[in-house]
């Protein structure tokens, strides 16, 4: 583990860094209270510390109430070095957020035993933050899928229409549905129509670039989100994705099964301008329709004449 040590005084500094580095630690070394403060900064900054009290420019508690002040997370667990034994001065180094201390001159067992101390507190904290991250993450996450689910997709998609309007940049969605699912669900249950969604789920992704979102909208319906992709790049990407679920069979427990699926596509910054969120899904949506009213399996893409008060959808294939 990375440790950093903060002594202005050269041999005490030196004593100190070979004392840790005999321990195992990896140390990194501050002159002074201002350059400890500059490293603490840092994004990979030692999440363990151990600063003298008295330091030129910027003592060890100072940097205390900084790092305090400015980060909870991930937490940098410090011990204070002090030949200060008073009571009242103790407590004010661990008012300024210190974690512990340690009294000069120091006792090797003594600043061991802390230092175990200090590093199961960051080692369980880091355990902590990631369980919250997956947690967070799960909840995210569509459970049959692995998709990002309804919420998450259009909170993605959300963010991406307000940059996209801010860079005067493109932005493509689109909106997906397998073809005639409730008849998969009825001839041949519901365990082969889950593992359709699992494997449609998996070949969307599969089709798409590392920076684009794609999530499970609600039931058979799927959100594809193509940053930077405008109208003409958005349709032949959909029909990429259209061709990797109609051209393999699906393989189920006892049938290899043809699926295909209907897409309607919508993009900003091209002729149909800039929108809000909920328009450009309403757009793909009606554009999705149409290409189920025109015989599944294929896809089609809005473009749209503003005016000030109302936005008229036409409705191309390509």
């Amino acid at each position: 583990m990375r440790i950093l040590i903060a002594e202005d005084d050269l041999v005490s500094r030196r004593l100190l860094q070979s004392t840790l580095q005999k321990w195992g630690y990896e140390v990194v070394v501050a002159h002074d209270g201002s350059e400890a403060w500059t490293i603490l900064q840092t994004e990979d900054a030692p999440r363990l510390a151990i600063l003298d009290w008295m330091m030129p420019g910027l003592d060890g508690p100072e940097v205390c109430r900084r790092l305090r002040k400015v980060t909870a997370s991930p937490y940098v667990y410090v011990i204070l070095l002090t030949a200060r034994t008073e009571k009242d001065d103790l407590i004010a180094g661990m008012d300024a957020g210190a974690d512990d201390y340690v009294t000069k001159p120091f006792d090797h067992h003594e600043l061991k035993v802390r230092l175990r101390a200090g590093q199961r507190m960051v080692e369980l904290q880091a355990q902590l933050l990631a369980t919250q991250a997956a947690i967070s993450e799960q909840a995210r996450r569509d459970a049959l899928t692995g998709l990002l689910n309804r919420g998450a997709i259009f909170e993605v998609l959300k963010s991406e229409v307000s940059r996209a309007a801010r860079e005067r940049s493109c932005l493509s969605v689109v909106m997906a549905d397998l073809d005639r699912f409730k008849q998969i669900n009825d001839t041949s249950g519901h365990m082969a129509g889950d593992a359709v969604l699992r494997e449609a789920a998996l070949r969307m992704a599969s089709s798409v670039r590392p920076y684009d979102s794609v999530g499970r909208y609600g039931g058979e319906e799927f959100l594809i989100v193509l940053p930077g992709c405008d109208y003409s790049s958005g349709m032949p990407f959909a029909e990429r994705i259209r061709a990797a679920i109609a051209d393999r069979p699906f393989p189920l427990q006892r049938e290899d099964l043809p699926v295909t699926c209907s897409f309607g596509v919508a993009s900003l910054g091209g002729p149909i301008g800039y929108l809000e969120t909920d328009t450009l899904v309403r757009l793909a949506d009606e554009a999705l329709y149409c290409a189920k009213r025109e015989g599944r399996n294929r896809v089609k893409g809005a473009q749209s004449e503003l005016s000030y008060h109302s936005s008229v959808a036409q409705f191309v294939s390509e």
